[in-house]
């Protein structure tokens, strides 16, 4: 269908005054009486009918209801064929359970999310995110994190997630490595300092980043 306001170069929330007087300026440029070409005045016409009638729905409070509710249905069914606008619609659910500490169904949002458009990773983040709050899904978390280090393999904060993630299963040795290079692309990060001293030792820890970040003096 024939969004109106797009028609016009106006506003959804542009009041009549505004969508006459645009009105007046278009209907002015491309009159039909302003074109003598008998191919170029047809096109004419029916341009300057499909601005009156935009003019008349959108200047007609009941008519312009109705146009309104017909443009955000057909976004709706648009975003239904759109596996990315369906992902972040799940995604958006996902964030407000996660706000609301309803932690098994951020998982379950995000999981939906993922299924629909699995290259975004921050969707596969948030999913990381949400398994290291409930119980049995660490595993599942993992391998989110995973996917998402390989769309962006330089993020020290996905590195970070994975490490923790690794840690709730037992498997320490991936959890270094990732705590590690997290701190490849953030060494300020104490969190993660933290982890590695806990995992590794004191001692180990000072030779570790003395290796990665260079000796001073």
């Amino acid at each position: 269908m024939t969004n109106y306001y797009d028609l016009l170069g106006v506003p959804r929330d542009a009041t009549d005054d505004v969508i006459r007087e645009r009105f007046r300026i278009l209907a002015r440029d491309s009159h039909p009486d302003r074109v003598r070409d008998a191919e170029e005045k047809k096109a004419a016409e029916g341009r300057f009918q499909l601005l009156t009638e935009a003019v008349n729905v959108l200047t007609n409070p009941a008519r312009r209801k109705a146009h309104d509710f017909d443009l955000d249905k057909g976004r709706e069914q648009a975003a239904m064929h759109d596996p990315a606008a369906v992902a972040k619609v799940y995604l958006a659910k996902g964030v407000k359970a996660y706000k609301e500490a309803d932690f098994p169904q951020a998982v379950a949002m995000f999981e939906l999310s993922v299924h629909h458009h699995n290259k975004d990773p921050k969707a596969l983040h948030y999913l990381a995110l949400a398994c290291l709050r409930v119980p049995g899904s660490a595993r599942k978390g993992a391998d989110a994190v995973e996917a998402a280090l390989k769309l962006d393999p330089h993020n020290a904060q996905y590195h970070r997630e994975a490490g923790k993630l690794y840690l709730q299963v037992g498997l320490k040795a991936k959890a270094e490595r990732h705590f590690e290079e997290s701190l490849k692309w953030n060494p300020d990060d104490t969190e993660v300092r933290k982890n590695l001293t806990e995992l590794k030792g004191p001692a180990e820890q000072k030779g570790l980043l003395g290796g990665l970040f260079g000796r001073k003096g």
